[in-house]
Formats: structure tokens, C-alpha cells, sequence
């Protein structure tokens, strides 16, 4: 049986895909720190974290976490995922393009003793990312 930690985080990523935005915070200290490592953005509030969990969903209305598996290590939990969308609206100061993506997440999450969450780090590769949305090229092969 998965732990308190797991469930939260597995209710957080099942709100996401219903688009429950309440949902993804309930459970958040009010305090929440989380990092965006590929952006470099530091959110350091559950507003800020839920302002761009909806960014998210504006930029890809169809996108769905997928696959996911939770790694749980007691007061942090390890969570590898897929999120596959169709980019119908912008995308930061990137303009909608109508590709889509299926780009790997790893996120880490560290809980209180309440089992609220107070810090989480993402990360994935805006080079795929943005190679999937066309907004690069890939490079190309050696020779």
C-alpha cells in the first residue's frame, strides 16, 4: 500500500488531468516552494505553483499525466511521469504551434510531518520539448 505522501501527490497529478486546479494545491503548505528547473523558475507560493500548474493546462488543453510511477522515501517522494499534449495556446512568450509533445517528468517533492508538501523540483528537456513544438531544429547528425 502506497503511503500518505504517494497518495497525495498521485490525488495532486489526477487533479492536473481533470483540471481541478483546487485540487493540485489542497493538500500544499501555504508556503510552497517549487523549481521549474528547465525554465528556471523559482514559485515560492502554493498561488504561484497553482498560477503555473494552469499555464500548463492553457498551453496544452489536452494534456494528460501519464504512466505514472512513485518512488516513496519518507518524507520525499519521487515521482516519474510522461505528459503528452497538443500545444493549442501559448506556451510562455511561445506562440501555439498545434504539435505535440510526450516529454518525460522526473518531479521530487519533499512532505512536512503533516504530510503537506512544502518544496518540489521538476525536471525535463525543453530542448525535446521545444524541438516536438517546432520552435528549434534538431541538430543534425555527425558525419
Amino acid at each position: 500500500m502506497a503511503s500518505k505522501n504517494v497518495e497525495t501527490l498521485r490525488a495532486a497529478h489526477e487533479s492536473w488531468n481533470k483540471r481541478d486546479f483546487a485540487g493540485v494545491v489542497r493538500n500544499a503548505a501555504e508556503g510552497l516552494l517549487y523549481t521549474d528547473t528547465a525554465r528556471g523558475l523559482n514559485l515560492n507560493s502554493r498561488d504561484k505553483f497553482r498560477e503555473w500548474t494552469e499555464a500548463w493546462a492553457k498551453a496544452f488543453s489536452d494534456g494528460k499525466i501519464t504512466n505514472p510511477e512513485y518512488i516513496d522515501a519518507g518524507d520525499i517522494v519521487v515521482a516519474r511521469f510522461t505528459v503528452e499534449g497538443t500545444n493549442d495556446g501559448p506556451l510562455g512568450s511561445l506562440k501555439r504551434t498545434g504539435r505535440k509533445m510526450s516529454l518525460p517528468f522526473c518531479e521530487i517533492c519533499h512532505f512536512d510531518k503533516q504530510g503537506r508538501p512544502i518544496s518540489g523540483t521538476c525536471y525535463y528537456d525543453q530542448y525535446t520539448l521545444l524541438t516536438q513544438l517546432g520552435h528549434i531544429q534538431p541538430l543534425a547528425a555527425a558525419a
